[in-house]
């Protein structure tokens, strides 16, 4: 029996006593196949911090499923082998799927911000026009419009603190408003 079909056996043993509960196979088991278990995972991740974390997931993920392990369809190396690449795969691809995720919000940010900034850019040139455009206005009817759609007041408060009566104010406000609106259409 060659050197590599004895320690072939020897892992095959170790791991099978593993899935049986035995922790000191595990440990010995761990030993022998830590650096070749990180090893590959550091040729795929290439990051050695993210290596050891995979490789720790490894492990306890073949302490947990030894018992499914079956040697007639291949050796314990070889299973514990593609279980480490397979879960470096993954953390590569999480890593992808990460960076395009977050170059996605980032556009999508960038996209909404440009929208804001036009909506802002936009009330900013109407608020200008209208500005203008009231003070075209009598001064009567610009004060009306003044309390009542940019202070918030009731027709009845306005036309209480201007000491007029209400119809008065309606009036003032209906008018402003229908010469304002051709000020802004004309602008």
């Amino acid at each position: 029996m060659s050197t590599t079909a004895i320690v072939t056996e020897i892992e095959t043993r170790l791991l099978q006593n593993a899935g049986k509960g035995d922790a000191a196979a595990f440990n010995d088991l761990f030993s022998r196949m830590n650096s070749r278990v990180l090893g590959l995972v550091v040729r795929v991740l290439r990051d050695r911090s993210q290596a050891e974390e995979v490789t720790q997931e490894v492990f306890l993920e073949i302490w947990q499923q030894a018992g499914q392990f079956d040697a007639s369809r291949g050796s314990a190396v070889g299973w514990m082998l593609r279980k480490a690449h397979s879960r470096a795969v993954d953390r590569v691809r999480a890593a992808e799927s990460s960076t395009v995720r977050d170059w996605q919000l980032g556009i999508r940010d960038l996209i909404e911000t440009q929208d804001e900034t036009e909506d802002v850019v936009s009330l900013r040139i109407q608020s200008v026009r209208i500005a203008q455009a009231m003070h075209c206005l009598p001064e009567l009817q610009r004060e009306a419009i003044d309390l009542t759609h940019l202070q918030g007041l009731t027709q009845t408060a306005a036309a209480e603190l201007l000491a007029v009566p209400l119809g008065t104010v309606k009036t003032r406000v209906r008018t402003g408003l229908a010469r304002l609106r051709k000020e802004l259409e004309a602008a």
